[in-house]
Parts: structure tokens; sequence; C-alpha cells
């Protein structure tokens, strides 16, 4: 059973910040690393970080120091803190189960949550 529940996007001016936060179901959460995805109008979708059960986190490039991703264990909580807003972080940001294949990640649910809007004006 798959529950994932994305909250905190909404409407900011570059150089805001936002924390995103993603419920997930304990019986997924405890034994998967957990990665935020984000999709752009007319983009695909994009992986933007990940954190290991471990705690062991990466980031695409164009977020590397300005994004940090945590996970709560108590709460099955994963959580997106966003700083120094770009116009072009603007998206969907959805969070999902993640398995790196020794080569890429892959996200392990085809079920998608609602997702949670971020909108960064200049």
């Amino acid at each position: 059973q798959v529950h994932l529940v994305e909250s905190g996007g909404g409407l900011v001016q570059a150089g805001g910040s936002l924390r995103l936060s993603c419920a997930a179901s304990a019986s997924v959460f405890s034994i998967n690393a957990m990665g935020w995805y984000r999709q752009a109008p007319g983009k695909q979708r994009e992986l933007v970080a990940t954190i290991t059960t471990g705690g062991k986190t990466t980031y695409v490039d164009s977020v590397k120091g300005r994004f940090t991703i945590s996970r709560d264990n108590a709460k099955s909580t994963v959580y997106l803190q966003m700083n120094s807003l770009k116009p072009e972080d603007t998206a969907v940001y959805y969070c999902n189960a993640v398995k790196w294949s020794g080569v890429k990640w892959y996200n392990q649910y085809n079920y998608w949550g609602q997702g949670t809007q971020v909108t960064v004006s200049s």
C-alpha cells in the first residue's frame, strides 16, 4: 500500500525559501531511499534529490548548495528545504521511493501523489 502526500509549496519571490514535506507510508519509508522530483510545464519529470535510509544524499547540479533533503524516520516524512529559489525552480514537486540500479536512480512506484506547486517569481 503506497501513501505519498506532498505539501508546503507556494508562491515566492526569487531568493526566497520554502520547505516541502512528503508524508509516506511507514512500511515504504522504513526500507527505502526517498527522492524528490519536479516537473515544469512542457518538460520531463526530473529527479532533484535523494536520501538513503542511512542519510546519504545526492542532488542534481542545479540545486546543489541551495536545497537540502532530510528525513524524519519517526514521522515517516521526507523534507526538501529550498533556499535561494530561482524562477527556474518553478515546477510541481513530487516525492517517491527510489532505488539505485548501480547506474542511476529509479522511482520504485508508478503511483504519484498530487504533488505540490512551487512558483518562483522574479
